[in-house]
């Protein structure tokens, strides 16, 4: 039986996000982003010529719209580009990103990380309850598609989020909402992050621990995670399981 490390023991429920620590979906959201954006600087790129690159699907999905909301992600990627995103900019791109990330999930499947998959189990297993929790109004297709739904005892997503009213991230209150929900204070609850604006909620919350997960290990990517609010920071998830158990 897996056991967990004492990273994990001062907690008593978890909370994990979702694209990019169960699912593997980061990249569908990724390729759906930087489609969308390209188009539209392309018809209307930035007064500054500098400004005029394409769309990063690794470096700008991270620092802009990993974790966040379709609106707040486009506003924040076209703000960085000089681009007013009142003007119903923001509004255009992200229906542009809606329908391509609609289109490719249809078009191919989503995957769960198995050591996510083992993480979880061995958390069910100690009796910890698990929240995933998602500003995706996809998290809980996405959760079906890959098989792992029924492993999650709380899914608080995008559309559930709209209809409390709940700010996006670096907001706590999305996290704040799914350990409620589990019936755990976040002072004895841990978040589980891929995102820059996911371990700061995290921090906000108040919650005992704040895992990074940091699956493309680029230059300074751990370091970043660190310095928003992750306590560590693991390239994957089964880091966080006794090494007695592997």
């Amino acid at each position: 039986m897996d056991h967990l490390t004492p990273a994990l023991s001062a907690v008593r429920a978890v909370v994990f996000d979702t694209d990019g620590v169960i699912t593997d979906s980061a990249r569908v959201h990724a390729a759906a982003w930087k489609e969308a954006f390209d188009a539209f600087l392309l018809v209307r790129p930035p007064a500054d010529p500098g400004q005029r690159r394409p769309f990063d699907a690794r470096d700008d999905y991270l620092r802009y719209v990993d974790g966040r909301s379709r609106l707040d992600g486009a506003a924040a990627f076209l703000a960085s580009r000089g681009i007013d995103p009142e003007d119903g900019a923001a509004h255009e791109v992200a229906a542009d990103k809606e329908e391509s990330f609609t289109r490719r999930l249809r078009e191919g499947g989503v995957d769960a990380y198995p050591g996510t998959v083992r993480l979880v189990r061995a958390l069910r297993a100690a009796r910890l309850p698990v929240a995933a929790a998602s500003a995706s109004r996809h998290a809980g297709e996405l959760l079906t598609r890959a098989g792992v739904r029924d492993l999650f005892d709380v899914l608080v997503d995008g559309g559930e989020a709209a209809r409390l009213g709940l700010p996006g991230k670096p907001e706590p209150d999305l996290f704040l909402t799914a350990a409620d929900r589990l019936g755990v204070p976040a002072a004895d609850s841990a978040v589980v992050e891929d995102a820059l604006a996911g371990v700061e909620a995290g921090r906000a919350g108040g919650f005992a621990l704040v895992v990074g997960v940091d699956r493309t290990a680029a230059e300074g990517s751990a370091e970043r995670l660190r310095e928003h609010g992750a306590d560590l920071v693991v390239r994957d998830l089964a880091e966080l399981i006794g090494e007695e158990a592997r």
